[in-house]
């Protein structure tokens, strides 16, 4: 059976194409053979599982690995200490005997007691039986835990960590597990524990000795590359793996995911469509355009999960308008509910102290899910485009200079009485609101965030394979104003482009508002004001 990519659940080599992984299991393993306890706390299908599932095989032949999952365990296991001391110990019993991980008799007076004394199981006595198997197994026991976010609302689940953490600090005197590995979205480590459910809570952790988890599980340009290698010497595309792996990463910074989805769009979809008909077609810069505006457009689980994240945590929906809309830079500040969220589920990222989309996938669901709301699509300015839309496309190609045209007629018709806080706010805004009823299902655009600040803004817009770049700024003077033309200039070299495109908010009552074309040294500038 040949390989594909797989986006559902783990993955595993001799299956589905992937990325090396040996160098963050030597990482990880590092940890492991230092008797650390830690948690993988990264976003939604960040590759979680599949570390997990290849670290044990990775650690077999120098430990004894019981892998785990809590999501296997229902709600009612976590009712009470009996109930999940009765759950957890079978299935460590059954993992155990399936992996051949234990001798048999190691496992007896646990398998016992739950034969004769499982309604007295609770955690005390669950952890004398672990520590009795930790002492007599034959290599040190490593204990991995995946899904653990199905128990963190569980008081037994603090209690469960409170006994881990126990023998942790008296392994000296106590045998116990060499390692303790939990994988989930939330940082286990800001768990703040309720004695009881009635008490006062409190702010110590119990899983406050775990070692801070650094490994870096976003894959390189070069990583994509090598399972790009692979992909090619079964299908001999001809494609230019190093151009395609650079595009993977450049619009995925990396996120496993969304790498392996645009990976399979691409083998699966885009090959063999109309458009284009073989792989060889299809592993283009052109198919890796499409393959970016299928997946926006398609509903999956991971686009799913954070959508929904937006409607449960209002703070988090503010936090991500703000930082693409607003022209805002967010100094990080640990401690933040509202930034902890966009770290943790994956939407931002933080950069030189300061916050920033994680990628350019992210901000570009953000974007289509923000501007084509109901609420958007009622903007004159929204209705102004789509009225004009099939005039901006001319022989497949859009015309940006006629879109900026166009734009400053609208908006001054519109809004140009407005004052210097509607500029600032919503200037960017809306001319994204006018761009996207134009190049919707067809083109994508994005802003690069070393840009994104309160005077400028790049906006990079993909339309059938061309790529257009406009500058978006506020008016601060003549000076400033040649300053940005300099700075457009060399991203338009950057991009080996030699026009561009500048657009000003200028809330001075004598600007002259229009579109006229600068040459600027070797490239040509549409400057648009209003």
């Amino acid at each position: 059976m040949k390989r594909f990519f797989n986006t559902s659940a783990g993955c595993h080599p001799d299956l589905h194409y992937m990325v090396n992984l040996s160098q963050r299991l030597l990482k990880i393993k590092d940890m492991v053979d230092a008797g650390q306890y830690f948690t993988i706390t990264r976003a939604r299908q960040y590759g979680k599982t599949t570390t997990l599932q290849a670290l044990a095989e990775f650690l077999k032949n120098d430990y004894t690995v019981i892998s785990m999952d809590f999501q296997m365990l229902s709600a009612s296991k976590f009712k009470n200490e009996n109930a999940f001391s009765i759950a957890f110990a079978k299935t460590f019993i059954k993992t155990a005997k399936m992996n051949h991980a234990l001798p048999p008799s190691t496992l007896l007076p646990l398998k016992s007691s739950l034969q004769d004394n499982k309604d007295e199981l609770e955690l005390p006595e669950l952890f004398e039986y672990l520590s009795d198997i930790c002492m007599e197994a034959t290599y040190p026991v490593v204990l991995l835990i995946d899904e653990v976010d199905s128990a963190t609302d569980n008081q037994v689940f603090l209690d469960f960590l409170a006994q881990l953490r126990g023998y942790y600090i008296k392994r000296k005197y106590l045998p116990t597990f060499q390692s303790v590995i939990l994988a989930g979205v939330y940082d286990i480590k800001n768990i703040r524990r309720k004695l009881r459910p009635n008490d006062e809570q409190k702010t110590n952790s119990p899983w406050n000795i775990a070692a801070d988890f650094l490994v870096d599980m976003s894959f390189s340009a070069a990583d994509i590359s090598s399972m790009l290698k692979e992909y090619e010497t079964d299908y001999h595309t001809g494609m230019n793996i190093g151009q395609m792996a650079e595009l993977l990463y450049e619009y995925t910074a990396g996120y496993p995911y969304l790498v392996s989805r645009l990976c399979k769009l691409l083998d699966e979809q885009i090959a063999g469509s109309e458009e284009f008909p073989t792989k060889s077609t299809a592993w283009t810069k052109e198919g890796f355009l499409k393959a970016i505006r299928s997946l926006i457009s398609e509903p999956n689980t991971l686009f799913d999960s954070l959508i929904n994240k937006l409607a449960d945590y209002p703070e988090l929906d503010i936090m991500l308008r703000d930082l693409l809309f607003k022209g805002r830079e967010i100094a990080y500040v640990i401690g933040i509910p509202s930034m902890e969220m966009t770290l943790m589920f994956g939407f931002a990222k933080v950069v030189n102290h300061q916050l920033l989309i994680a990628n350019r996938i992210f901000e570009m669901l953000l974007y289509n899910l923000y501007l084509t709301s109901p609420e958007m699509q009622q903007k004159p300015i929204y209705d102004a485009a789509s009225r004009d839309k099939n005039q901006f496309i001319k022989n497949g190609r859009l015309d940006m200079q006629f879109v900026l045209e166009r734009f400053v007629r609208h908006f001054d018709d519109l809004y140009g009485d407005k004052g210097q806080e509607f500029y600032e706010d919503d200037g960017r805004r809306y001319f994204m609101l006018f761009l996207k009823p134009v190049i919707n299902g067809q083109g994508n655009c994005y802003v690069e965030a070393e840009t994104r600040n309160r005077e400028r803004t790049d906006l990079i817009v993909d339309y059938h394979g061309e790529r257009f770049i406009v500058e978006i700024k506020l008016w601060h003077g003549a000076a400033r104003h040649a300053q940005g033309e300099k700075q457009l200039s060399e991203y338009l070299e950057h991009y080996h482009l030699k026009k561009g495109y500048l657009l000003t908010f200028n809330f001075n009552k004598s600007k002259e508002i229009g579109v006229k074309t600068v040459a600027f040294e070797d490239k040509i500038l549409i400057e648009a004001v209003v």
